[in-house]
């Protein structure tokens, strides 16, 4: 039996991958259930996920850098990412619902623009910004897609 305050409607290392759909489906359950739609505006949604970056960056601040795989952290510190990315997550996932954005969507097309952006035999192993580099098509710099 699960202890107060534990998940026990299915989720969990056992529960399989989780889609935006089910993220945003639960969220707008979570939100309805409580009366809190009228509070969800897009403004507000946007203070609310910036202020959960913040509670993000704050765990990284005086850590300088970090290795991938963050192999000197304990798992409570672990734990605590979890949560506060978990909480960008949702709160951008919120948003782009109330906005009547398809982030799945969104997100593919804006990949597929990165891809043009930054062309692997001309941005490989560089960091420097897009119009740094040209489409090739007469030397235009690809600002603009």
């Amino acid at each position: 039996m699960k202890g107060e305050g534990e998940i026990s409607d299915g989720e969990g290392p056992s529960a399989g991958s989780v889609t935006l759909e089910d993220l945003r489906t639960k969220m707008a359950e979570f939100a309805s259930e409580r009366n809190w739609d009228q509070f969800h505006t897009p403004r507000n949604l946007l203070l609310a996920l910036m202020g959960e970056v913040g509670e993000l960056s704050e765990i990284f601040q005086w850590k300088g850098e970090v290795p991938k795989g963050l192999p000197d952290w304990n798992a409570t510190e672990k734990e605590h990412l979890g949560e506060e990315l978990s909480d960008v997550l949702l709160y951008l996932v919120r948003l782009a619902d109330i906005c009547d954005v398809d982030l799945g969507e969104a997100a593919r097309r804006k990949v597929k623009k990165n891809e043009l952006k930054y062309p692997v035999e001309r941005c490989k192993g560089s960091s420097k910004k897009y119009t740094h580099y040209s489409n090739g098509v007469n030397g235009d710099r690809v600002d603009k897609l």
